[in-house]
């Protein structure tokens, strides 16, 4: 066996969404969502269900700050929703809406947990997408206008800051592939999305700068890794091509100014052109204090023309897979963050979500969740190499401090490390919870 420390200034946390925990869509002045609108649309999400009560956890937060603090986090991701401190997108500002996040952030501020605030996972006003959504820069100024609200209201209170969750899944999920909100199906259009989002990142980051808040502000993209099937250039080509969508694609713009070019090539062939506006990039090119990662899931690949919007195809070397279906591939975690290094220097990063679908239920009052237990410690010690070679990692968050609303999967696909009943919204602590608060005292576990 091994032992796998940590340093000790290493911050361990744990995260969740809005809209996948906190229910109460009618409640407190919110206005609706795309997510509302989305999830309501037959066919969109498995069973049909939708966030309307989710966790709960809009009236229950208490409960769960005190999970928390049982758990031993100095750390904990939110987010906000965005309807519920603009109803209409813009305008008046709901101060039932803040109200809520003030209670919410002096229970963990009560309790020693450091909160750290997503400003967009998704629940973008539907008045908003009605006017053309991320696609129309409209929703830019809008974006900035609501941040700079958060800024002001919650200086002092909120140390750390995040832009974006995932602007992959904001623009190309949602708007290319179309099984996230809005369900859009158009490339050039979730392109330009893409870039639009980055402008708002770019805007928000001048305004945080702008307004001397005492904190930091970052950007949280989702990572992939694929490795090459062999040492053929196609291979290793396709391969890249699949990366960089996630990783260079939405951080070039922000640390060099530029996109990467052999990308912009790639979607030129496609008939996919972004319209730059002058300024942009020097915008978007804002120094930031941290990144997030979020990291699930990698594969084996090799090229294959028109297989798929790349050119590659999955080469299936039967690993071990999640109960969504996603391969466990530490290794790509480990690759992932070296490559983050290499591209942008020593940027401090922040783990913002990495955990695995585990569906065990409750049996005689616990939830054996080995596989869960077993994906952390691989990533944990994928995250430990990735330490020992330099990289700069300032924290770890596991997704999801409590089972939710997993978006399309509706509530069939759990992720978190404590079980929530959808019935009576029971909150029971798995055996990786257990595992983790051991993990998180220690600062080291033994890889076995």
């Amino acid at each position: 066996m091994t032992i796998i420390e940590f340093p000790k200034d290493m911050k361990w946390g744990a995260a969740t969404a809005s809209y996948q925990i906190e229910g109460a869509v009618n409640e407190g002045g919110r206005g609706v969502s795309i997510w509302d609108t989305f999830s309501k649309t037959p066919g969109n999400v498995v069973n049909g269900d939708n966030g309307d009560v989710a966790c709960d956890s809009y009236h229950r937060y208490k409960e769960d700050v005190q999970i928390m603090k049982e758990l031993g986090i100095k750390v904990y991701r939110f987010s906000v929703a965005w309807p519920r401190i603009f109803p209409n997108g813009t305008g008046e500002v709901n101060k039932e809406g803040l109200e809520y996040y003030h209670n919410l952030i002096d229970e963990l501020l009560a309790n020693d947990i450091e909160p750290m605030c997503t400003l967009y996972h998704w629940d973008l006003p539907q008045i908003l997408q009605d006017k053309g959504g991320w696609g129309n820069r409209e929703t830019i100024d809008a974006f900035v206008a609501y941040a700079e609200v958060m800024f002001k209201e919650f200086s002092g209170k909120i140390k750390q800051w995040i832009t974006l969750n995932e602007p992959w899944c904001i623009s190309f999920l949602s708007n290319y592939i179309g099984v996230h909100a809005p369900g859009n199906k158009d490339l050039q259009l979730a392109t330009q999305i893409s870039h639009h989002l980055l402008v708002a990142h770019g805007k928000t980051v001048q305004k945080f700068r702008d307004l001397n808040v005492d904190g930091e502000i970052g950007i949280a993209p989702n990572t992939t890794w694929l490795e090459p099937y062999s040492n053929r250039q196609q291979d290793i080509d396709a391969c890249n091509r699949e990366i960089a969508w996630y990783l260079e694609w939405f951080m070039d713009p922000v640390f060099k100014g530029s996109y990467p070019q052999f990308m912009l090539d790639w979607f030129a062939n496609k008939g996919v052109h972004l319209e730059i506006e002058d300024g942009d990039m020097e915008v978007i090119h804002q120094p930031i204090d941290f990144i997030g990662i979020n990291y699930y899931t990698g594969h084996v690949a090799r090229y294959k023309e028109n297989e798929s919007l790349l050119d590659w195809e999955l080469v299936e070397l039967n690993y071990e897979r999640t109960d969504i279906g996603w391969p466990i591939f530490p290794e790509g975690f480990y690759k992932v963050l070296c490559r983050i290094k290499d591209n942008y220097g020593d940027v401090p990063i922040y783990i913002t979500e990495n955990g695995s679908c585990y569906n065990n239920e409750v049996e005689n009052g616990r939830v054996k969740d080995v596989g869960r237990i077993s994906y952390l410690e691989q990533h944990l010690t994928a995250l430990h190499r990735a330490i020992s070679s330099g990289v700069n990692i300032k924290g770890y968050l596991t997704w999801s401090l409590m089972d939710n609303f997993e978006w399309a999967e509706g509530y069939t696909m759990r992720f978190g490390i404590v079980h929530v009943n959808y019935r009576t919204l029971e909150r029971t602590k798995k055996d990786s919870y257990y595992w983790f608060k051991q993990t998180i005292a220690n600062n080291w576990f033994e890889n076995k």
